[in-house]
């Protein structure tokens, strides 16, 4: 056997142990885990309202203050009376909009707040894939945000619609014939601990469930 000849039936092997390998993996994947990137970081969402019409009279909230339940976080001077504006939950401001001694509304949103200590990830999963899925199974989370480390997680809740149910625009068509589209299920996966990252809610993520 020449050289070249010997040189082509390795380049086959070669071929042939990838495509093997690969096989392999995607076999491994597909009956170990189910994966998406139809996922992201979330958390309680707290909202700060003023709790009648007045003068914003003080405000002692800005981003990235945190603050405990129950904790006065500014007042409104309503009918010759001054009223506190409490934190509802223990919450760290993320975005507000208050403006002192401008004039609001009743229940005028002022802040808003998250628990930054306990954060989830919301997933959404293929309805045919859905069989596959139950609550507390371990899952690999991966953040965009920080794709090198891998979190560890379990599934908390398993939705009893699919997203689609809650559109504010419902798919129709105009002739009334149904395309049918597969649907997904958001289910809530906890995280057991962020590894000192500093996630935040919105961030994307993609999970691995295993099975």
């Amino acid at each position: 056997m020449n050289s070249r000849a010997l040189l082509v039936n390795v380049l086959v092997v070669i071929v042939v142990l990838a495509l093997g390998g690969a096989a392999i993996y995607y076999y491994n994947q597909t009956s170990s885990y189910v994966k998406t990137d139809n996922a992201q970081v979330t958390g309680q969402a707290v909202s700060i309202s003023a709790p009648a019409a007045g003068r914003l009279d003080s405000w002692n909230g800005q981003v990235g203050q945190y603050f405990k339940t129950g904790d006065v976080i500014g007042s409104v001077a309503a009918q010759g009376t001054k009223l506190d504006i409490t934190v509802p939950l223990s919450s760290t401001i993320v975005q507000q909009t208050a403006i002192p001694h401008s004039y609001v509304a009743p229940g005028t949103s002022l802040a808003r707040g998250y628990n930054l200590n306990n954060l989830w990830i919301s997933a959404n999963i293929e309805e045919t894939k859905l069989d596959k899925i139950k609550v507390g199974q371990t899952v690999d989370v991966y953040v965009d945000a920080f794709p090198d480390t891998t979190l560890t997680g379990k599934i908390d809740q398993i939705g009893l619609a699919t997203a689609s149910t809650f559109s504010m625009f419902p798919s129709t068509n105009s002739n009334a014939n149904y395309t049918k589209v597969t649907q997904v299920v958001p289910i809530i996966i906890t995280i057991e601990g962020y590894k000192g990252l500093g996630i935040v809610p919105g961030m994307n993520a993609t999970v691995r469930i295993h099975i």
